[in-house]
């Protein structure tokens, strides 16, 4: 497997990043119409898309990860890194985004480019049995 090539989501794309959802259970469910008025980047690996990051610009020198997913045979090889550091350097400030709290190797990921633990929201991610909802940590970072 290849190194990752960062660049925009096109129109064929969708399909791909539906999949990816739904094989990646810590990304966001969102319906992918609804990123259409965000900025989307994909990492793609050959012909494959890998994983894929939606972010928005909340006001001047502000913006937030709305959603991250890589797909996990393509973990740890610096596609989340490189779609994160694209996305910061488009928009220069502060960064703003919730993580599971189950999620450690998010967790890792987004220390390792700075990020810091700001708050907790509690039961702010609902689980797969719907009964215990789970913790979201808030993380910032200025660029």
């Amino acid at each position: 497997m290849g190194t990752a090539v960062i660049r925009e989501v096109e129109a064929a794309d969708w399909a791909a990043i539906a999949a990816i959802q739904a094989r990646v259970p810590e990304a966001a469910g969102w319906k992918v119409e609804d990123y259409l008025s965000y900025q989307v980047d994909l990492a793609c690996v050959g012909e494959e898309v890998a994983g894929f990051l939606v972010t928005r610009r909340l006001v001047e020198g502000e913006s937030e990860v709305l959603n991250l997913a890589i797909l996990p045979e393509y973990r740890r090889r610096g596609s989340a890194r490189g779609l994160l550091e694209r996305a910061m350097g488009r928009w220069p400030g502060r960064w703003f985004l919730e993580v599971r709290v189950s999620n450690v190797s998010a967790l890792g990921c987004y220390e390792n480019l700075g990020f810091r633990r700001i708050g907790v929201r509690p039961g702010y991610y609902p689980t797969e049995n719907g009964k215990s909802p789970e913790e979201g940590i808030v993380m910032e970072r200025s660029w």
